[in-house]
Protein backbone atom coordinates (compact mmCIF):
# COMPACT_ATOMS: atom_id res chain seq x y z
CA UNK A 1 0.00 0.00 0.00
CA UNK A 2 1.48 3.34 -1.05
CA UNK A 3 1.83 6.35 1.14
CA UNK A 4 -0.28 8.36 -1.34
CA UNK A 5 -3.36 6.23 -0.84
CA UNK A 6 -3.23 6.02 2.94
CA UNK A 7 -1.07 7.56 5.62
CA UNK A 8 -0.53 6.71 9.24
CA UNK A 9 -0.62 9.54 11.71
CA UNK A 10 0.98 8.75 15.03
CA UNK A 11 0.27 12.03 16.73
CA UNK A 12 -1.91 11.85 19.86
CA UNK A 13 -5.61 12.18 19.26
CA UNK A 14 -5.44 11.08 15.57
CA UNK A 15 -5.98 7.78 13.75
CA UNK A 16 -5.51 6.24 10.28
CA UNK A 17 -7.41 8.31 7.71
CA UNK A 18 -7.67 8.60 3.96
CA UNK A 19 -5.69 11.24 2.06
CA UNK A 20 -7.26 14.66 2.43
CA UNK A 21 -9.35 13.66 5.42
CA UNK A 22 -8.50 14.19 9.04
CA UNK A 23 -10.52 12.89 11.99
CA UNK A 24 -9.65 14.02 15.50
CA UNK A 25 -10.65 11.72 18.37
CA UNK A 26 -11.00 13.13 21.87
CA UNK A 27 -8.50 11.88 24.37
CA UNK A 28 -9.78 9.25 26.76
CA UNK A 29 -10.90 10.69 30.07
CA UNK A 30 -8.82 9.20 32.80
CA UNK A 31 -11.53 9.84 35.41
CA UNK A 32 -14.46 7.45 35.30
CA UNK A 33 -18.09 8.52 35.08
CA UNK A 34 -18.82 7.08 38.49
CA UNK A 35 -16.14 9.22 40.07
CA UNK A 36 -17.54 12.32 38.39
CA UNK A 37 -21.11 11.69 39.60
CA UNK A 38 -20.08 10.71 43.09
CA UNK A 39 -20.88 13.23 45.80
CA UNK A 40 -18.95 13.22 49.04
CA UNK A 41 -21.52 13.55 51.79
CA UNK A 42 -20.73 11.99 55.13
CA UNK A 43 -23.42 13.88 57.04
CA UNK A 44 -26.33 11.99 58.58
CA UNK A 45 -29.74 12.36 56.88
CA UNK A 46 -32.00 15.00 58.39
CA UNK A 47 -35.03 13.87 60.36
CA UNK A 48 -38.49 15.39 60.21
CA UNK A 49 -37.73 17.50 63.27
CA UNK A 50 -34.41 18.62 61.80
CA UNK A 51 -36.10 19.80 58.62
CA UNK A 52 -38.80 21.50 60.69
CA UNK A 53 -36.17 23.39 62.69
CA UNK A 54 -34.53 24.57 59.46
CA UNK A 55 -37.88 25.90 58.32
CA UNK A 56 -38.69 27.51 61.66
CA UNK A 57 -35.50 29.46 62.09
CA UNK A 58 -35.96 31.09 58.68
CA UNK A 59 -39.36 32.54 59.58
CA UNK A 60 -39.66 35.87 61.41
CA UNK A 61 -43.03 34.84 62.87
CA UNK A 62 -41.29 32.09 64.82
CA UNK A 63 -38.78 34.45 66.42
CA UNK A 64 -41.45 37.03 67.25
CA UNK A 65 -43.67 34.40 68.90
CA UNK A 66 -40.70 32.87 70.70
CA UNK A 67 -39.81 36.30 72.09
CA UNK A 68 -43.37 36.86 73.32
CA UNK A 69 -43.55 33.41 74.92
CA UNK A 70 -40.13 33.82 76.55
CA UNK A 71 -41.24 37.14 77.99
CA UNK A 72 -44.43 35.64 79.42
CA UNK A 73 -42.52 32.73 80.94
CA UNK A 74 -39.99 35.12 82.47
CA UNK A 75 -42.80 37.12 84.07
CA UNK A 76 -44.34 33.93 85.43
CA UNK A 77 -41.15 32.35 86.76
CA UNK A 78 -39.27 35.37 88.11
CA UNK A 79 -41.58 38.40 88.43
CA UNK A 80 -39.42 39.83 91.22
CA UNK A 81 -36.60 40.46 88.78
CA UNK A 82 -38.76 42.88 86.81
CA UNK A 83 -41.20 44.41 89.29
CA UNK A 84 -39.70 45.90 92.45
CA UNK A 85 -42.92 47.06 94.10
CA UNK A 86 -45.11 44.65 96.05
CA UNK A 87 -48.33 44.02 94.07
CA UNK A 88 -50.46 43.63 97.20
CA UNK A 89 -49.26 46.86 98.83
CA UNK A 90 -51.96 49.44 98.14
CA UNK A 91 -52.60 52.95 99.47
CA UNK A 92 -55.86 54.77 98.81
CA UNK A 93 -54.12 58.13 98.60
CA UNK A 94 -52.42 56.81 95.42
CA UNK A 95 -55.75 56.00 93.78
CA UNK A 96 -55.43 56.48 90.00
CA UNK A 97 -52.09 58.17 90.54
CA UNK A 98 -50.05 59.10 87.46
CA UNK A 99 -47.09 57.11 86.20
CA UNK A 100 -43.57 57.81 87.40
CA UNK A 101 -40.09 56.33 87.17
CA UNK A 102 -40.79 53.96 90.08
CA UNK A 103 -44.35 53.21 88.93
CA UNK A 104 -44.36 53.32 85.09
CA UNK A 105 -48.00 52.20 84.73
CA UNK A 106 -49.43 54.33 87.52
CA UNK A 107 -51.92 53.13 90.15
CA UNK A 108 -55.39 51.56 90.09
CA UNK A 109 -58.45 52.53 92.08
CA UNK A 110 -57.18 50.89 95.29
CA UNK A 111 -53.79 52.57 94.95
CA UNK A 112 -51.98 49.40 93.88
CA UNK A 113 -49.06 49.56 91.47
CA UNK A 114 -50.43 48.54 88.05
CA UNK A 115 -47.02 47.53 86.70
CA UNK A 116 -46.37 45.10 89.56
CA UNK A 117 -49.84 43.59 89.31
CA UNK A 118 -49.46 43.15 85.56
CA UNK A 119 -46.11 41.41 85.99
CA UNK A 120 -47.24 39.17 88.86
CA UNK A 121 -50.53 38.42 87.10
CA UNK A 122 -48.65 36.36 84.51
CA UNK A 123 -47.82 33.71 87.12
CA UNK A 124 -51.37 32.48 87.70
CA UNK A 125 -52.54 32.87 84.10
CA UNK A 126 -49.55 31.09 82.55
CA UNK A 127 -49.59 28.39 85.25
CA UNK A 128 -53.24 27.60 84.53
CA UNK A 129 -52.57 27.47 80.78
CA UNK A 130 -49.50 25.23 81.03
CA UNK A 131 -50.94 22.79 83.59
CA UNK A 132 -54.24 22.48 81.75
CA UNK A 133 -52.44 21.87 78.45
CA UNK A 134 -50.30 19.12 79.97
CA UNK A 135 -53.30 17.31 81.46
CA UNK A 136 -55.38 17.70 78.30
CA UNK A 137 -52.56 16.54 76.02
CA UNK A 138 -51.90 13.40 78.08
CA UNK A 139 -55.52 12.43 78.68
CA UNK A 140 -56.92 13.43 75.30
CA UNK A 141 -53.90 12.08 73.46
CA UNK A 142 -54.20 8.72 75.24
CA UNK A 143 -57.90 8.40 74.44
CA UNK A 144 -57.41 9.42 70.81
CA UNK A 145 -54.41 7.15 70.34
CA UNK A 146 -56.18 4.07 71.72
CA UNK A 147 -59.31 4.77 69.68
CA UNK A 148 -57.43 5.32 66.44
CA UNK A 149 -54.99 2.43 66.82
CA UNK A 150 -57.25 -0.39 67.97
CA UNK A 151 -60.43 0.65 66.12
CA UNK A 152 -63.55 -1.44 66.13
CA UNK A 153 -65.83 -1.36 69.16
CA UNK A 154 -63.16 0.38 71.24
CA UNK A 155 -62.96 3.20 68.72
CA UNK A 156 -66.75 3.52 68.53
CA UNK A 157 -67.11 3.69 72.32
CA UNK A 158 -64.37 6.28 72.88
CA UNK A 159 -65.49 8.34 69.88
CA UNK A 160 -69.06 8.57 71.18
CA UNK A 161 -67.80 9.67 74.61
CA UNK A 162 -65.65 12.28 72.90
CA UNK A 163 -68.62 13.50 70.86
CA UNK A 164 -70.69 13.98 74.03
CA UNK A 165 -68.05 16.21 75.63
CA UNK A 166 -67.33 17.94 72.33
CA UNK A 167 -70.97 18.95 71.99
CA UNK A 168 -70.92 20.78 75.32
CA UNK A 169 -69.92 24.48 75.00
CA UNK A 170 -66.50 24.74 76.61
CA UNK A 171 -66.71 28.08 78.44
CA UNK A 172 -70.39 27.63 79.37
CA UNK A 173 -69.71 24.22 80.92
CA UNK A 174 -66.75 25.63 82.85
CA UNK A 175 -68.92 28.48 84.19
CA UNK A 176 -71.63 26.07 85.36
CA UNK A 177 -69.20 23.70 87.08
CA UNK A 178 -67.19 26.53 88.67
CA UNK A 179 -70.36 27.73 90.37
CA UNK A 180 -70.17 24.59 92.50
CA UNK A 181 -66.76 25.67 93.84
CA UNK A 182 -67.44 29.40 94.01
CA UNK A 183 -66.47 29.69 97.68
CA UNK A 184 -63.33 27.48 97.53
CA UNK A 185 -61.70 28.10 94.18
CA UNK A 186 -57.97 27.72 93.54
CA UNK A 187 -55.57 27.28 90.65
CA UNK A 188 -55.99 23.50 90.91
CA UNK A 189 -59.77 23.85 90.74
CA UNK A 190 -59.65 25.99 87.61
CA UNK A 191 -57.16 23.63 85.95
CA UNK A 192 -59.32 20.58 86.72
CA UNK A 193 -62.49 22.16 85.35
CA UNK A 194 -60.82 23.42 82.18
CA UNK A 195 -59.16 20.04 81.59
CA UNK A 196 -62.47 18.24 82.15
CA UNK A 197 -64.00 19.91 79.09
CA UNK A 198 -60.88 20.74 77.06
CA UNK A 199 -59.59 17.30 76.06
CA UNK A 200 -61.96 16.37 73.15
CA UNK A 201 -60.11 18.56 70.60
CA UNK A 202 -56.77 16.86 71.30
CA UNK A 203 -58.47 13.44 71.29
CA UNK A 204 -59.92 13.98 67.82
CA UNK A 205 -56.66 15.28 66.37
CA UNK A 206 -54.71 12.38 67.87
CA UNK A 207 -57.20 9.79 66.63
CA UNK A 208 -57.00 11.07 63.06
CA UNK A 209 -53.20 11.27 63.11
CA UNK A 210 -52.83 7.76 64.51
CA UNK A 211 -55.26 6.29 61.97
CA UNK A 212 -53.26 7.92 59.17
CA UNK A 213 -49.86 6.69 60.42
CA UNK A 214 -50.85 3.12 61.30
CA UNK A 215 -51.56 2.36 57.62
CA UNK A 216 -48.08 3.35 56.44
CA UNK A 217 -45.72 0.79 54.93
CA UNK A 218 -43.14 0.97 57.72
CA UNK A 219 -45.85 -0.03 60.23
CA UNK A 220 -46.65 -3.08 58.10
CA UNK A 221 -42.94 -3.90 57.92
CA UNK A 222 -42.57 -3.61 61.70
CA UNK A 223 -45.57 -5.88 62.19
CA UNK A 224 -44.12 -8.50 59.86
CA UNK A 225 -40.87 -8.40 61.86
CA UNK A 226 -42.76 -9.38 64.99
CA UNK A 227 -43.31 -6.07 66.80
CA UNK A 228 -46.13 -6.17 69.34
CA UNK A 229 -49.09 -3.82 69.18
CA UNK A 230 -48.01 -1.84 72.21
CA UNK A 231 -44.50 -1.45 70.81
CA UNK A 232 -45.92 -0.34 67.47
CA UNK A 233 -48.06 2.30 69.17
CA UNK A 234 -45.37 3.73 71.46
CA UNK A 235 -42.26 3.39 69.27
CA UNK A 236 -43.54 3.96 65.76
CA UNK A 237 -47.08 5.35 65.57
CA UNK A 238 -47.10 8.05 68.25
CA UNK A 239 -43.69 9.59 67.37
CA UNK A 240 -44.77 9.95 63.75
CA UNK A 241 -48.21 11.30 64.71
CA UNK A 242 -46.88 13.86 67.19
CA UNK A 243 -46.72 16.84 64.81
CA UNK A 244 -50.45 17.76 64.71
CA UNK A 245 -50.75 17.03 68.43
CA UNK A 246 -47.99 19.52 69.27
CA UNK A 247 -49.52 22.18 67.04
CA UNK A 248 -52.97 21.77 68.60
CA UNK A 249 -51.58 21.79 72.14
CA UNK A 250 -49.65 25.01 71.46
CA UNK A 251 -52.73 26.81 70.21
CA UNK A 252 -54.93 25.43 72.99
CA UNK A 253 -52.52 26.74 75.63
CA UNK A 254 -53.47 30.25 74.58
CA UNK A 255 -57.14 29.29 74.64
CA UNK A 256 -56.86 28.04 78.22
CA UNK A 257 -55.19 31.28 79.32
CA UNK A 258 -58.09 33.23 77.85
CA UNK A 259 -60.58 30.86 79.50
CA UNK A 260 -59.01 31.41 82.91
CA UNK A 261 -59.15 35.17 82.38
CA UNK A 262 -62.80 34.88 81.39
CA UNK A 263 -63.69 32.93 84.54
CA UNK A 264 -61.74 35.36 86.74
CA UNK A 265 -63.39 38.29 84.99
CA UNK A 266 -66.80 36.85 85.85
CA UNK A 267 -65.75 36.39 89.47
CA UNK A 268 -65.92 32.59 89.46
CA UNK A 269 -62.33 31.81 88.54
CA UNK A 270 -59.33 32.37 90.77
CA UNK A 271 -59.94 33.80 94.25
CA UNK A 272 -59.31 37.51 94.90
CA UNK A 273 -56.16 36.66 96.83
CA UNK A 274 -54.53 35.35 93.63
CA UNK A 275 -53.37 38.08 91.24
CA UNK A 276 -54.37 37.40 87.63
CA UNK A 277 -54.98 39.38 84.49
CA UNK A 278 -58.65 38.44 84.38
CA UNK A 279 -59.41 39.74 87.86
CA UNK A 280 -57.48 42.98 87.20
CA UNK A 281 -59.44 43.51 83.98
CA UNK A 282 -62.69 43.01 85.91
CA UNK A 283 -61.60 45.51 88.54
CA UNK A 284 -60.57 48.10 85.95
CA UNK A 285 -63.74 47.96 83.82
CA UNK A 286 -65.42 50.59 86.00
CA UNK A 287 -62.72 53.13 85.08
CA UNK A 288 -62.86 52.50 81.36
CA UNK A 289 -63.84 56.07 80.45
CA UNK A 290 -61.58 58.11 82.72
CA UNK A 291 -58.60 55.78 83.35
CA UNK A 292 -58.34 53.42 80.40
CA UNK A 293 -54.65 52.72 81.06
CA UNK A 294 -55.56 50.70 84.15
CA UNK A 295 -57.47 48.31 81.87
CA UNK A 296 -55.08 48.54 78.95
CA UNK A 297 -51.97 47.06 80.59
CA UNK A 298 -53.34 43.74 81.92
CA UNK A 299 -55.47 43.31 78.80
CA UNK A 300 -52.45 44.05 76.59
CA UNK A 301 -50.29 41.54 78.47
CA UNK A 302 -53.01 38.91 78.08
CA UNK A 303 -53.42 39.62 74.37
CA UNK A 304 -49.67 39.51 73.64
CA UNK A 305 -49.22 36.23 75.52
CA UNK A 306 -52.09 34.53 73.72
CA UNK A 307 -50.90 35.96 70.40
CA UNK A 308 -47.45 34.49 71.00
CA UNK A 309 -48.79 30.97 71.51
CA UNK A 310 -51.16 31.18 68.54
CA UNK A 311 -48.39 32.46 66.26
CA UNK A 312 -46.07 29.71 67.50
CA UNK A 313 -48.71 27.11 66.70
CA UNK A 314 -49.08 28.46 63.16
CA UNK A 315 -45.31 28.52 62.64
CA UNK A 316 -44.86 24.95 63.89
CA UNK A 317 -47.77 23.73 61.78
CA UNK A 318 -46.29 25.21 58.60
CA UNK A 319 -42.84 23.80 59.42
CA UNK A 320 -44.13 20.29 60.06
CA UNK A 321 -46.40 20.26 57.00
CA UNK A 322 -44.39 19.03 53.97
CA UNK A 323 -46.88 20.67 51.60
CA UNK A 324 -46.08 24.09 53.08
CA UNK A 325 -42.34 23.77 52.49
CA UNK A 326 -40.82 25.56 49.54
Amino acid sequence: MSETSESIVNEPGRRRVRPGQEHVVAATDEQGLGAVDAVADDSAPSSMWGEAWKQLRRRPIFWVSALLIAGALLLAVAPGLIARATPTYCRLDNSYGPSSAQHPFGFDQQGCDVFSRTVYGARASVAVGVLTTLIVTVSGGLIGALAGFFGGFFDALLSRITDVFFAVPFVLAAIVVMQMFKDRTSILTVVTVLALFGWPQIARITRGAVMSVKNEDFITASTSLGSGRLALLTRHVLPNAAAPIIVTATVQLGVFIVSEATLSFLGIGLPPSVISWGSDIATAQGALRDHISVLFYPAGALALTVLGFVMMGDAVRDALDPKART
